[in-house]
């Protein structure tokens, strides 16, 4: 398990990392955990029960919501994220509420003080993604008619008449639970993903929630054989490429932070114009075009000849990376980028299968129909975790100023 500590140092560096970004941040050691994950979700979909991989389903939620026990004085309360500072921001009052938040959050956190004293937490803090509080509604999409709650980007929808629908329309809250922490105090407390969480609280019918495990609702999320045999062609690709590259070429993009930073800044910027890297060495030249552009503009900030010379020094550092090394093995590490994203999409298509609430996209002419927002995998036996998103997809739904979001009125 993650120690706080360590859990909130990576929570500042975005906490979990996409599954491709492994092999960015870690070389070697990281691209051969990038490949047992992907092995493993395989193994999972396809009906392996030695799979050493679980998978919790990652739920558009805002805000990030807590709830627990005060370890110093065994009281109730809620939080924000500001529950693991230093002097934890903590809401045991409604006047504690209203000194500390405002807008929406004030209502909102008012009624989750409410609402989750009633689960009967009697020890440890539990976090989980706020879906909705007085703000469902009931909306026809395609001729349907829907209750939906819409916190972030992802649209949730389910049927009006049925036994959910029913449930989710007398909550007075909803959310869902994915993480636990236990501990005497505050600042020693761990954190375990993929845990089981609703079974452990009172049920109340003024609260819909439930945990962020993966199921498999449809009977449908399970690799056909044609499907297992095509993953499996391109995990053999992977192996085979990885095992042919320099280890050297691999570790140094992680051993040195500007040009991780670099590389992974580059690869984002990709991502949020929609761009697809399909001709992986044109790619590198343009990351090397795009570095060097980067810090002469630096360089031309600078008003002094010592600033200027730092910043040419820290450009020539970096740069240095593909005069060192063979550039057939730096395109490599992008080949092999492109192969796990390929492998990870056969695996996010299958999985979205599962779900047993209607996704969309709520548009300025109506609504589109798409996945959940991704899943995270779970190593039971090492407990590292990563993120298996479509990173392209849902970049573009939330950038775009085509699609609407919970907080627009």
């Amino acid at each position: 398990m993650l120690n706080l500590k360590d859990f909130l140092k990576e929570e500042k560096n975005t906490h979990m990392e996409h599954v491709e970004d492994l092999i960015f941040n870690e070389g070697v050691t990281g691209t051969r955990k990038a490949i047992n994950f992907l092995r493993d979700l395989r193994d999972m979909l396809a009906g392996n029960a030695k799979s050493k991989v679980t998978a919790t389903v990652k739920w558009d939620g805002a805000p990030a919501i807590f709830a627990g026990i005060d370890p110093r004085d065994g009281k109730f309360f809620v939080a924000k994220k500001g529950v693991f500072n230093k002097n934890p921001a903590v809401y045991k009052t409604n006047a504690d509420i209203d000194a500390a938040l405002s807008g929406d959050l004030v209502d909102k956190f008012k009624v989750a003080l409410r609402e989750f004293s009633k689960l009967g937490i009697t020890k440890g803090v539990y976090q989980g993604d706020l879906m909705f509080t007085d703000d469902k509604k009931a909306e026809t999409i395609d001729g349907e008619k829907y209750v939906t709650f819409h916190p972030n980007t992802i649209v949730y929808a389910i049927p009006y008449n049925t036994e959910l629908g029913r449930t989710i329309r007398a909550a007075k809250i909803g959310v869902v639970w994915h993480t636990t922490y236990t501990g005497t105090s505050f600042e020693d407390m761990t954190a375990s993903f993929g845990k089981t969480i609703v079974d452990k609280f009172t049920p109340s019918s003024s609260i819909w929630m439930d945990d962020a495990n993966y199921r498999d609702y449809s009977g449908t999320a399970t690799f056909t054989a044609d499907e297992t045999k095509k993953l499996d062609g391109i995990l053999s690709r992977i192996g085979t490429l990885f095992n042919a590259m320099s280890a050297s070429t691999l570790n140094a993009i992680s051993a040195d932070e500007d040009l991780l930073m670099a590389v992974k800044t580059f690869n984002n910027s990709k991502i949020r114009r929609n761009e697809v890297v399909t001709d992986t060495k044109a790619h590198v030249i343009e990351l090397y075009h795009w570095i060097h552009a980067k810090y002469q503009k630096e360089m031309d900030k600078k008003s002094t000849p010592a600033g200027k010379s730092k910043q040419e020094q820290l450009r020539n550092k970096i740069l240095s990376f593909f005069v060192h090394h063979d550039q057939n093995n730096i395109v490599s590490i992008f080949d092999l980028m492109n192969m796990m994203v390929e492998a990870k999409a056969m695996i996010i298509d299958k999985m979205n299968h599962a779900g047993h609430i209607s996704t969309f996209l709520k548009t300025k002419d109506g609504f589109k129909v798409t996945g959940v927002e991704g899943f995270v995998a779970i190593d039971h036996l090492s407990g590292g975790a990563v993120k298996i998103v479509d990173r392209m997809g849902f970049s573009t739904a939330n950038f775009s100023n085509e699609i609407l979001h919970g907080w627009q009125k």
